[in-house]
């Protein structure tokens, strides 16, 4: 475990801009200082404050949830100095992590579509963070890439999981703040057994992480009913936008934790061609796809050897799109796993070019267990039944999914396409880039560069 901590506290120390300000070490930004570590005593016994869910099957709303409704306003946070320094560090870590956790889906999942969002793994981490005690906690820290550079084993060696959160939090608003074009949302469920009590204090630290949280008892040793129930349940909250949450369950189950985030982009600029094109989903099979053309200045570059090249794409006021595709003849997973693993190189050093771009309409869904894919790391005890989560219940909990469920979806605002603007300009030299076979493709945040969702299309008429 330190070996992996110390690996993610590098990658993100070695991005960090020195130069021009003061150097703070990153984890001085999230830890506790000495007043906060005093005030934490006081909280010990608003800790052991807990109340039980109501019943999955109850038609009321239980009075603890009428504060659990997290409404942000969409005015862009103004950002500090040192704001912006945390979000610069933050983006970091949370790529170097959500890199690895698709490493591992595109491991189980070769020649499928794959989604995953790093920001929302890496917030479920933090949540579960906040709820652990002891190695558990320390672990946990450790895999969020936060290694106190003292090495003191006192309250201030300790992250702030609230001021990670927060931070994160402060992305989302950014994503939102006053953007038409895109319909952002995130949703977290708790389902615990019936009878288990939950802290009250870890439910309300959860808010700063999402629109809206529901807490609700469910029999998990009836499997096939109780999965029935939690899918027609999240199905109902999210008004048939989500269906499916899971197929099974672990009947020895305590408490099952769910995010589900969604991101629709109508982009203004693009229009639909008029007749589907051809996608190459290997060498000897194609289907026809709507397709979108999209022609301006936008970013791009292919690597040394000539073996990819990649486009970003402003999608919105908030959002850009950065799309990789194999070139002279490379195929994808040659490729993806070089470029993701090595560093977040593929993403920078890009530069404007007249382009006249094709890709295809998408909507893709991913839906993946935290468990699994920390078990497929080698760290299946970090939220497993040894887990100290002490500051969730005082129940000895197992954990029976950590599901992130994942949503992007891109058209067109529906607007006729005009007359050919490239052939407009006869005196600009447009390059043609199509993406009409598998490819690489990530959506950040604009001013943090914070990696939003990060996926494979193999085939575009598959919605996962």
């Amino acid at each position: 475990m330190k070996l992996v901590a110390d690996l993610l506290c590098l990658s993100a120390c070695l991005t960090a801009v020195t130069s021009d300000r003061v150097y703070v070490h990153p984890f001085n930004l999230f830890s506790f200082n000495k007043s906060t570590c005093e005030e934490l005593e006081s909280l010990v016994q608003e800790g052991k404050k807990t109340f039980v869910p109501v019943s999955i099957e109850s038609q009321t709303t239980p009075a603890y949830e009428d504060d659990l409704i997290h409404k942000d306003k969409l005015e862009a946070p103004i950002l500090s100095s040192r704001g912006r320094q945390k979000l610069s560090y933050l983006q970091n870590f949370v790529y170097v992590l959500g890199a690895r956790f698709y490493s591992v889906l595109q491991e189980a999942r070769r020649g499928q579509n794959v989604l995953l969002s790093p920001t929302s793994l890496y917030g479920s981490l933090v949540s579960f963070y906040l709820g652990a005690s002891n190695q558990t906690a320390a672990d946990l820290q450790g895999l969020l890439g936060f290694v106190p550079p003292s090495g003191d084993p006192d309250c201030t060696s300790r992250v702030d999981g609230h001021k990670v959160l927060s931070s994160l939090r402060t992305i989302e608003s950014l994503v939102r703040s006053g953007d038409e074009e895109l319909l952002f949302s995130k949703m977290l469920y708790l389902f615990s057994a019936p009878g288990v009590p939950l802290s009250q204090l870890f439910v309300q630290d959860l808010l700063p992480f999402t629109d809206a949280l529901y807490a609700r008892a469910v029999d998990f040793t009836n499997p096939s009913e109780a999965a029935k129930q939690i899918n027609a349940f999240v199905e109902a909250k999210s008004e048939g936008q989500s269906k499916c949450l899971l197929t099974d369950i672990d009947p020895s189950a305590d408490l099952l934790f769910a995010v589900d985030v969604r991101l629709t982009v109508n982009v203004k600029q693009a229009f639909q061609l008029k007749e589907p094109q051809d996608f190459w989903v290997d060498s000897n099979t194609k289907v026809l796809v709507p397709m979108l053309s999209l022609t301006g200045t936008f970013k791009y570059k292919t690597d040394a050897s000539r073996t990819f090249s990649v486009v970003e794409v402003p999608i919105s006021k908030t959002v850009v799109l950065v799309l990789l595709q194999p070139i002279n003849g490379s195929e994808l997973e040659q490729v993806e796993l070089e470029v993701l693993l090595q560093s977040s190189a593929w993403l920078q050093q890009l530069s404007p070019r007249e382009i006249k771009l094709t890709l295809p309409e998408l909507t893709i869904e991913g839906n993946s267990n935290l468990q699994e894919l920390l078990a497929d790391m080698k760290l299946p005890a970090l939220l497993g039944k040894g887990a100290d989560l002490s500051k969730i219940s005082d129940a000895n909990l197992t954990v029976g999914k950590v599901i992130n469920k994942a949503l992007f979806k891109l058209s067109s605002d529906g607007t006729d396409q005009p007359e050919d603007s490239a052939a407009q300009k006869e005196d600009v030299v447009f390059l043609d880039v199509t993406l009409n076979k598998p490819f690489l493709f990530a959506v950040s945040e604009e001013k943090s560069r914070a990696m939003l969702f990060l996926g494979r299309v193999t085939n575009p008429l598959h919605r996962a």
